[in-house]
């Protein structure tokens, strides 16, 4: 089962509010869902962004792949660098 860390889409029409979740890659998109990581809210100035990082850094070890949106949010928050950092540390040691 290949784990994608994706945008699930909220909220009410012209009013999007998305949540950032783990999911089986086949599933829909706004389907079932194996894990919440946090939210986006773009409509908000500046946007609303809350990620837990340690969950979303553990699914990263475990094999998840984030789609490029979740990415680069990911990038915004740090989270990528310390993923990166932990995995360097590891191979190194």
């Amino acid at each position: 089962m290949a784990v994608k860390l994706r945008l699930k889409r909220m909220g009410a029409k012209k009013r999007p509010f998305y949540r950032i979740v783990a999911a089986d890659s086949r599933s829909p998109r706004d389907g079932k869902t194996i894990d919440e990581i946090g939210y986006y809210d773009p409509m908000k100035e500046p946007a609303d962004i809350k990620i837990d990082e340690v969950k979303a850094i553990d699914w990263m070890k475990k094999g998840a792949q984030p789609t490029d949106t979740v990415r680069s949010l990911f990038k915004n928050q740090g989270i990528m660098k310390k993923y990166h950092e932990d995995r360097m540390t590891k191979k190194g040691a």
